[in-house]
């Protein structure tokens, strides 16, 4: 509890700060270039395009799916999964990348996770923006359902900011960590419904092991927002799991960060 209190306080008190750096981690990141911010367009756009060419012409998955043109329904799943994975990597690394904070100036630790993650964000929130326009283009208006892309966001925000400041300071103690993790996102991309329909598994065991993922879980969610037209409260043992992950994910965050919080700035 004295830990949840402090990270509060902190947040609390340097609000400000936290948006300030998040923008400053913005800038940082596509700064140095010609084209600039352009690039947090630009590489999602061709990354989309290579996954969509690869699996329309080498895996023949072009068909529709609920509907929608199969191009969609994959960029609706894909999009997300550009917040995650940079989650599961640079917020692993973040108090790394920020050492300077750590060390050489008196800053609140615990919002680093927090400030990287909202830039993260914000880049995604355009991205998410452009598949909106994407489906309208095509004659895919939003429903009502879209409502539900905001419930996804905060959830997927709030999940992958704990997943941050658990792994974070284990990462600054030990490189080894983040490098085991670097090596497993590509491996959590294909399992984990992204490029195919985790409903359709007909293994039982399998199928409920991948209902239990938070990533499919959150993949699953905003296309039932944007293609489905189905509620959330219309699954709800899968909710109350991804909600049991997020509190235990929230709870390792506070332990890893009360149990390493002292060490990191001697370490790093």
């Amino acid at each position: 509890m004295n830990t949840f209190l402090e990270i509060f306080n902190e947040h609390k008190t340097y609000t400000e700060q936290v948006f300030k750096m998040a923008r400053a981690d913005l800038v940082k990141t596509y700064s140095g270039s010609a084209l600039g911010w352009a690039w947090a367009v630009i590489r999602p756009v061709v990354t989309i395009l290579i996954y969509w060419f690869a699996m329309a012409v080498g895996f023949n998955k072009s068909g529709a799916i609920n509907g929608y043109p199969y191009f969609l329904w994959l960029v609706s799943g894909l999009v997300p999964w550009f917040y995650m994975s940079d989650m599961l990597t640079q917020g692993t690394d973040c108090m790394r990348k920020y050492r300077y904070l750590i060390t050489k100036m008196h800053f609140p630790v615990s919002t680093i996770p927090t400030f990287v993650s909202l830039s993260k964000l914000s880049v995604n929130l355009v991205l998410m923006l452009v598949v909106v326009i994407i489906y309208a283009i095509l004659g895919f208006f939003p429903t009502v359902y879209f409502i539900q892309v905001f419930l996804y966001i905060i959830l997927m925000f709030l999940f992958f900011t704990a997943w941050a400041l658990f792994a974070a300071p284990i990462s600054a103690i030990s490189q080894d960590f983040s490098n085991l993790v670097r090596s497993f996102v590509f491996a959590i991309l294909w399992v984990s419904g992204v490029f195919w329909d985790a409903q359709t598994v007909n293994n039982t065991a399998i199928r409920t092991l991948l209902k239990l993922n938070p990533i499919t879980y959150l993949v699953t969610g905003f296309r039932d927002s944007l293609m489905s037209q189905c509620w959330f409260f219309e699954h709800p043992k899968q909710f109350a799991a991804f909600m049991a992950e997020l509190i235990i994910m929230f709870l390792l965050g506070l332990w890893s960060y009360k149990k390493l919080r002292r060490e990191i700035p001697d370490v790093l």
